[in-house]
Parts: structure tokens; sequence; C-alpha cells
């Protein structure tokens, strides 16, 4: 057999170190997520433009405040809207976020503006007229003037939406813009690595996303806590799914050994949006037996409220359908891929792991 270094193979990479960050550190035995040298909860009434100027620091020569990026995020918007009367039609047989994989391969690595701000402007954008082009709708064109969030909306209803619905998809795209190595951003390291670029490397990165494994699963908690239907069915539909053998929802995380850190600053922003307190009451209900009835069946396994179950509240309460969130999870996340592009091309070397090679060997004559 070939011989290596080291004989020690992690199927997952897990407990693998692949690269070095100053971006995000996930610490899933104390439950912490930690951006640029803050918790996630003191970043949580941040803009997301504000969270944008600490993850790209010291990357880029490109705007560098709050201000500076929401104005070129808004530039962007509006220059990203003109290519979308021709590519939209191509769109139409194609799943939301196979529509937004799609619009984005329109984006060339040799884009003169700064490759960064237009990948993240250009997924609202995308996302927010797929979603208009399913229900016969036309798209809304940018303000260039708006925050990210607030445009984010106009451009899905075409008018100004209320403050709380702003704040609270602010507060979502913050929460999920960046997490450590997952598979999708070292999906987007890899590929940048090669010098392949920007777009190149984010495609790649959503495409990971997409797969049931990593993309998570906020639209299934909707269907989960629509299938209970009302308070007095909760018991009793847990238990027979769990005796089922059935995964619920929201619950449980690769990493996370106690509760995941964004599902309490997703709670805080649902919880805003108290106009729909009744199905957020329902759904509180529903954690609470949940998390009673997993430590009785599952005493030595921690499975906590994961990023997943508030999410799926979010998103539905600023209005999303179902069937977007994968893009919208996208538009937040594209903060954190873009710079770990930027931070991989700035390090400058190919990622190029070693395999154990366990087929038949050649027989000798």
């Amino acid at each position: 057999m070939p011989s290596f270094a080291s004989d020690l193979v992690s199927p997952g990479l897990e407990n693998v170190v692949a690269a070095e960050t100053v971006l995000s550190h996930v610490d899933g035995v104390a439950g912490r997520l930690i951006i640029r040298g803050h918790d996630l909860d003191a970043l949580s009434d941040r803009s997301f433009e504000a969270v944008l100027g600490l993850l790209w620091k010291g990357f880029s020569s490109g705007p560098s405040d709050e201000r500076e990026i929401q104005e070129a995020l808004g530039r962007a918007r509006c220059r990203v809207f003109q290519r979308l009367e021709k590519l939209l039609p191509n769109t139409q047989e194609l799943s939301q976020v196979e529509s937004l994989r799609l619009l984005l391969s329109s984006l060339a690595d040799t884009e003169t503006d700064d490759h960064h701000v237009l990948a993240v402007a250009c997924v609202p954008v995308f996302a927010a007229a797929i979603i208009r082009e399913r229900a016969g709708l036309k798209p809304v064109a940018p303000r260039a003037a708006s925050g990210h969030a607030a445009d984010f909306l106009y451009m899905l209803y075409g008018q100004e939406s209320a403050p709380e619905k702003v704040n609270a998809l602010n507060a979502y795209l913050v929460t999920v813009a960046d997490h450590g190595l997952n598979a999708s951003t070292f999906t987007a390291r890899v590929i940048a690595s090669t010098k392949a670029g920007m777009f190149s490397s984010v495609i790649g990165a959503l495409c990971a996303l997409k797969g049931p494994l990593h993309g998570g699963a906020p639209g299934p908690v909707l269907d989960m806590l629509d299938a209970i239907g009302d308070e007095a069915n909760i018991q009793t539909w847990l238990a027979n799914a769990l005796a089922n053998g059935q995964r619920l929802m929201g619950f449980g995380h690769r990493i996370y050994r106690v509760r995941d850190p964004r599902a309490d600053v997703l709670k805080k922003a649902v919880s805003a949006l108290r106009k729909d307190g009744g199905r957020i009451a329902f759904a509180e209900a529903v954690e609470k037996t949940a998390l009673e009835l997993l430590a009785q069946k599952k005493p030595d396994r921690p499975l906590q409220t994961n990023v997943e179950f508030y999410t799926a509240l979010v998103l539905e309460a600023v209005g999303l359908p179902r069937e977007s969130f994968t893009n919208v999870f996208a538009a937040g996340r594209m903060a954190g891929w873009a710079a770990h592009v930027l931070e991989q091309e700035a390090v400058g070397k190919l990622i190029r792991p070693q395999s154990r090679y366990i087929g038949p060997m050649p027989v000798s004559s």
C-alpha cells in the first residue's frame, strides 16, 4: 500500500484543522459564536453593513466603514438589476436555489467592481426577483440609498416594510453571516485557493449549501408546526414522531453540544413581531415540549434548539415563501463566503489534501 506522512484518516474531516482564520470561531462546547472578536449577541443589533465591515477589514482596499459599504452595496444592487430582463426568463423551469445559481453564473470573475461587494449585493436582487417571477410579478428595482435588509424587502413587496420586519431580517442576515469552516465555506476556500476568482468560489459554495445535509431545514420546521396543528396535539405528535424514529426539525447540531447561540438571537428578533404572537407562542410551546422529550429519550446525546427553528419563524413572519429560504440564507452567508475567499486569496496556497488508496494493487506478473 502507498505510505503517507500520517496514517490518520478522518471521514468528513472532523477535527482536522484545514485553515487559520480571523473571521469566526464556533465553540460548540460553550455554545458561543465569535465574529471577528465579537460575540454574536453583541452584534445582533448592528446593521448587516457594519458586520460586513468587520469581516472585510484588512482584506480589501474597497469600502470599509458602514456608510461607505451601504452606498457601495446600493450602487451594486442597481447595477445587477439591469441584467435581470434578459436572464430571468431562463430560470422558469428551475427551483429557486437553482435559479439563483444560474443568475450568479452571469457574473464574471473579471468584473471590474469590488467582487466581494458585488457578490453580496446581487443575492437579494436575484432572490427577490425569483420570488416575484414565481408569483407572476415583475421585478422591482432596488433603491440605492436604502439599507440592505430594507431594500431586500422593498424589492420583494414593492413598498416600504414595517421597521420591525426590516430589523428582524437584518438580525437574520447578521446571525448567519459567517459560521466557521462549514461545508459551503470550505468549498469556497478550496476553489479560491486555485485562484479561480470570487464568483466561481461563491457559486461553488451555493452548490454545497443546496445539499440537504448542509442547507438547513427551516422550511421543514414550518411543515412540522403545520402538521402538529394545535397546542393540544404537541405532546402526542412529538412523542409519536420520536417513537417512529423521525427527526424533530430544528433540534440538534453537528458542532454545538449546547443550545445554538444563533437561536437566541433569532428568538429575540421574532419576539418583536408579536402581531404573529399566536404562531410564536405555539412554536415556543413546541420547543419546550420537544426539548423535554429529547432529554428523556436521548439523555446521553445533547439535542438543543438550533438556528433553523427560529429562522423558520423569522422568515415566515417577514413574508418570505418557504421555497425561498435557502436563497435568503445565501443572502446572509454570502458575507462570510466572500470574506473567506478574500482571506484564502491572501494566503495564496493551493488546498490539496491527500487521500488513502484502498483499491486493489496491480498483480505482479
